[in-house]
């Protein structure tokens, strides 16, 4: 009995997360969207981009920012450097000599979310404005990304973030389109329940110093509709990045990024106080998704007890090692059609996993080090 029922209960989880649910919001969002109210509108940004050891990179940022079309007067560039200890320094300090738009704010090693803390607090804003030192951005997306605001309540718009090639095997853009279409249906319904660090903006009177090690990606939305305002995503504002170079290099962020996820989940009070619409958001394409390693191998385990009883469980297992067997092909970078996707899946699912261990054994650092082949 409790093998069926682990079965049919991770079986159950695994469909939700990645089919049942994309599809139910989309289908509710057409039928009870909440629009949002848009306008043109000019008010005084600051964008502030935290930056760690970037001197590949931060020339190329500086100069994508200080293109923007939107008034040059309404817009204050800080580069927030966590103790960079390359050229960093130097080239903001170089571009900010001729450019007066552009600031250089040391900050002590601490991580991006200090590093941001220090900049809000350094400025002054109505809107601040986020990215990441290795993106860039369309020409309009500055003023693509504020136009929600005209919506008294919005307090958090995210962008639209285009993944460019990778130079080697990463599978992540596939993913990603996918994750921006749900994101979306989110949109469309209320409030998304995550964002990106490439491209996102809030009000300043909405602003939050969470917990260093947070982040403000997942972090951000659910505090947000905590307090009764939006969070929501504009698909016009679009941001370039390079994703890691390799799959391997990928697994190796996520676990990072899922181990920020786990505390988040099980520290961040991230449940309490909101819609019961939304909470139905948070478990299904947040608690369940960072839960999909577990619910994997709880079905592998239940597949392989039951295989002798009934057809479908042997189906079922028979299915388990056809996707591991593709994902092998993947891994050995076989041309055969959809092994890469099963092998990012498989790293994407097993990093679900190994975050949760390493969380539980050693915590959540609020300092790392970048993804290879992203810059």
């Amino acid at each position: 009995m409790f093998r069926r029922a682990l079965f049919w209960t991770s079986l159950g989880a695994i469909a939700w997360t990645h089919a049942g649910y994309p599809l139910a919001a989309a289908a509710l969002a057409r039928r009870r969207g909440r629009p949002v109210r848009k306008g043109e509108l000019t008010p005084k940004v600051t964008v502030i981009v935290a930056a760690y050891d970037e001197q590949d990179v931060i020339e190329r940022r500086l100069e994508n920012l200080l293109a923007l079309d939107y008034p040059p007067e309404l817009v204050e560039i800080v580069v927030a450097s966590d103790a960079s200890t390359d050229r960093t320094d130097e080239l903001v300090e170089a571009v900010a000599a001729r450019e007066p738009r552009v600031r250089l704010l040391r900050c002590p090693r601490g991580g991006k979310v200090q590093a941001q803390n220090l900049a809000v607090r350094e400025t002054d804003g109505e809107l601040l404005a986020f990215s990441d030192a290795n993106a860039t951005w369309a020409p309009d997306a500055l003023r693509l990304l504020v136009r929600p605001f005209a919506d008294p309540d919005v307090a958090y718009v995210c962008g639209r973030l285009r993944l460019l090639r990778p130079d080697g095997t990463n599978r992540e853009g596939a993913y990603w389109r996918y994750e921006l279409w749900l994101r979306e249906q989110e949109s469309a319904l209320g409030s998304v329940t995550g964002g990106n660090g490439s491209i996102y903006a809030v009000r300043r009177s909405d602003y939050l110093e969470v917990d260093p090690r947070f982040g403000h990606d997942l972090s951000f939305p659910y505090l947000m509709v905590q307090r009764g305002r939006r969070a929501v995503y504009e698909p016009t504002a679009q941001a370039f990045e390079k994703p890691s170079r390799d799959l391997e290099d990928e697994y190796h962020r996520k676990v990072r990024m899922f181990e920020h996820c786990w505390l988040m989940l099980l520290r961040g009070g991230m449940l309490r106080g909101v819609p019961a619409l939304y909470a139905v958001q948070l478990v299904s394409h947040r608690a369940l998704r960072y839960g999909s390693g577990l619910a994997h191998a709880a079905l592998a385990i239940s597949s392989l007890g039951l295989a002798g009883r009934a057809g479908v469980y042997r189906v079922a297992l028979a299915a388990q090692l056809a996707g591991l067997g593709l994902a092998a092909a993947g891994r050995l970078r076989a041309p055969v059609p959809g092994a890469a996707l099963a092998y990012y899946y498989l790293l994407v699912t097993q990093a679900t996993a190994v975050a949760l261990a390493r969380y539980v054994r050693s915590g959540v650092p609020a300092v790392w080090d970048k993804a290879g082949g992203s810059r």
